[in-house]
């Protein structure tokens, strides 16, 4: 069964910098795009690019961007299976910023996921 394509995003006004997600609420989230590709994952780790963009509300090569980011900085794992890559979130990894150096990223996750419903329940 192919999943369903994420809706493609709307066009936005010149200057207008927020994702379409964002964009009817303040000017800024408290998680940056490559927080929000590493929160989708966590939820769905079967997602395909195309879903996280449309999640998170960027376009695809932006999510390839970030997850090369992700996978170079050791937050994520690449494995190729048949013509997809599937990327598994590395829990041991800490935050970069001195301030939250101490916080396993698998531990945010479990916060942040932990009363979402998972994708197949959606």
């Amino acid at each position: 069964m192919r999943p369903v394509p994420a809706p493609p995003c709307p066009p936005r006004a010149p200057g207008d910098y927020r994702s379409p997600v964002t964009a009817s609420s303040p000017g800024w989230t408290f998680l940056s795009n490559h927080g929000h590709v590493l929160v989708s994952l966590a939820v769905d780790p079967e997602a395909r690019i195309r879903e996280i963009a449309g999640r998170v509300g960027i376009t695809e090569r932006a999510v390839q961007m970030i997850l090369a980011d992700l996978e170079e900085a050791g937050y994520v794992v690449r494995e190729r299976v048949g013509r997809r890559n599937h990327y598994t979130v590395v829990e041991r990894g800490r935050f970069r910023h001195p301030l939250e150096d101490h916080v396993r990223v698998g531990d945010f996750l479990e916060l942040v996921v932990r009363d979402r419903p998972s994708a197949d329940s959606a």
